[in-house]
């Protein structure tokens, strides 16, 4: 099939251009043929989705030497600051880095002055598509368009607050739309984090993120994608990753609930399912995360070796035995629980919703005690994207060191992404995502919440 343009009204195109240009909005003549040079890169990104498999390499710096100076940077392998820090860029490649670099002739010398210098931070749980706002209402009155809008500008936010990689956990019903996402980023069409995306989650009919309160008679969508048995979850996962997605999200608990001062959740997949899920994801050289608040769903997640236990509110010490021995990744997400206990309907959801945050913190102490693994994930998207460096704050508030927060965060959250190697240190030959922040975040993380300077493949975003 040609796709063909039939016409184009050049005030949308205009809002589309300047929705994706993060600096200098493109001005021409009212006359839509005085745009047309303009349409080709519409179009050219409308045909790379279009066209099957997608170039998958970020659109590279173009090879230009930079010198980062800075009163601080954090090795974080080493687990300590150095002073000064300095870090060597050529191109989207670190060169070297620490308390002193070379300083070739014809390097540009960015000074941050009494800042430190860290890798980019990554958030290993995030919603492009959500933004604050009745999350059931959005997905269906919003159009898909609209919504591929609203997760540019929201790509946009994390990058400029430091987020220099994530990982999208699931469009809400707007199917593999972050495919495109992650696409444009890539081609340098649009700033953005570098993006692991999921498409749409899976999950049971009448299961979490299904359309429960509607009418029936109106056939309202879910915001999942339907998986009722393992030979059903196989199909869907074929489907998935046809259509793009990098990883596998799968819905392993529903509602979860304190009744009597004991947690509930309900299972969806069987220990078995899940099974047959994380082999056949396997066989197409990917992974499942789940979403999981308690038991027994947590233990047949840990059994059947998935990737990471989102939430994670309850874990038996037989899972937490599994995860620390397997390297599954617990991702907390208090940030959100506090958004909605902050910004609950009523009084009384509000206290439920404080003591579900309470019993996730005295559970999450427990978790640190018997050393499961962590990473950082936010769950942003129901609250407003560029303030998820808040998790980090919580994660230390609620039993961990910063230093720990920071090594869950950069170097767990590259493993968890499957970018070991290329993310989450100043380390020579690694991507250039480098931010600066004021202050010393092993002595206080709230400087997360400042960055002041952020570069991605070695180009500058923020300064």
């Amino acid at each position: 099939m040609v796709i063909r343009p039939v016409g184009f009204n050049p005030d949308i195109l205009q809002a589309i251009l300047t929705t994706l240009t993060p600096y200098q909005p493109i001005r021409c003549s009212a006359s839509p043929c005085n745009r047309c040079h303009l349409l080709p890169i519409l179009l050219a990104l409308l045909c790379s989705f279009a066209a099957g498999p997608f170039a998958r390499a970020q659109a590279p710096a173009p090879s230009h030497l930079v010198v980062l100076h800075a009163a601080r940077l954090l090795d974080i392998g080493a687990g300590r600051i150095v002073t000064p820090g300095e870090v060597l860029v050529d191109g989207e490649k670190i060169v070297a880095a620490g308390s002193s670099v070379a300083h070739p002739a014809a390097a540009e010398t960015i000074d941050l002055g009494d800042t430190t210098l860290l890798p980019g931070l990554i958030d290993a749980h995030v919603h492009l598509f959500l933004h604050p706002g009745a999350e059931d209402l959005q997905t269906v009155t919003e159009s898909v368009p609209q919504r591929v809008i609203v997760a540019t500008l929201a790509a946009k936010a994390d990058l400029l607050a430091g987020f220099t990689a994530e990982r999208d956990m699931g469009t809400e019903g707007a199917g593999s739309a972050d495919t495109a996402v992650r696409e444009a980023i890539d081609q340098g069409l649009i700033p953005g984090p570098r993006m692991r995306v999921s498409g749409n989650a899976i999950s049971v009919l009448g299961g979490h993120e299904d359309a429960l309160h509607y009418n029936p008679e109106q056939h309202v969508l879910s915001n999942a994608t339907y998986a009722n048995n393992a030979d059903e979850l196989i199909t869907v996962i074929r489907q998935q990753i046809k259509e793009g997605a990098d990883f596998i999200k799968i819905y392993e608990t529903g509602r979860d609930f304190l009744k009597d001062g004991q947690f509930h959740s309900t299972v969806q997949y069987s220990q078995a399912e899940l099974a047959r899920a994380v082999n056949e994801a396997a066989r197409l050289d990917t992974r499942v995360a789940v979403h999981c608040e308690g038991e027994p769903g947590a233990l047949y997640a840990a059994q059947a070796g998935v990737s990471s236990i989102d939430h994670a509110d309850q874990l038996s010490d037989e899972t937490m035995r599994l995860m620390k021995e397997r390297q599954i990744y617990a991702v907390p997400t208090f940030t959100i629980q506090e958004y909605f206990a902050a910004h609950a309907s009523s009084p009384a959801g509000a206290a439920q919703e404080h003591q579900l945050l309470d019993y996730h913190a005295q559970q999450f102490r427990r978790q640190l005690e018997h050393g499961v693994p962590m990473a950082v994930g936010s769950d942003v998207g129901p609250f407003p994207h560029g303030t998820q460096a808040r998790e980090l704050e919580l994660m230390v508030q609620y039993g961990m060191k910063p230093l720990e927060v920071l090594k869950a965060d950069l170097l767990n959250g590259a493993r968890l992404l499957d970018w070991e190697h290329d993310i989450g240190a100043l380390s020579p030959g690694y991507k250039a995502d480098i931010i600066a922040v004021p202050g010393n975040p092993l002595e206080d993380i709230r400087v997360l919440e400042r960055v002041a300077f952020v570069m991605k493949g070695g180009i500058v975003y923020r300064r």
